[in-house]
């Protein structure tokens, strides 16, 4: 019995495999990228999109609907707030994402802060109609 020379493969079923592969990929890692904290933005008709800087990360600053502050998605207090802007460089980049729902007061409150220790480079975010 002579066996069959075996010349080809056939790659699709190959190609099918990888493409499911890439659509678990990309299904899940568009999970891992939303934000914890559910923060709904104002809407605003004259928005542009926020790129970050690439050669310094930003810091990121969110208050809530219940004007609970969080600096990079970790609650913070104003109290322990201060203490830690002081040690941020001047030209240290911002982004500020306050919940529409919150106190005027309490953006007033961070931005006063940020200003104390003129940290100016800040972005404010908001949501495109």
């Amino acid at each position: 019995m002579q066996m069959k020379r075996f010349d080809t493969i056939n790659v699709i079923p190959l190609i099918d495999v990888m493409l499911v592969l890439l659509a678990i990929v990309l299904t899940t890692a568009s999970f891992i990228v939303k934000d914890n904290l559910k923060i709904d933005l104002p809407k605003t008709e004259h928005t542009e999109t926020y790129v970050p800087p690439k050669e310094q990360p930003p810091l990121k600053f969110n208050v809530d609907a219940d004007n609970q502050l969080f600096m990079d998605d970790k609650a913070f207090d104003y109290a322990s707030l201060e203490a830690h802007l002081s040690t941020l460089e001047s030209d240290q980049p911002i982004v500020i994402q306050v919940d529409r729902k919150a106190h005027f007061e309490s953006f007033v409150k961070l931005v006063d802060a940020l200003k104390q220790y003129q940290l100016n480079n800040l972005s404010i975010l908001t949501q495109a109609e």
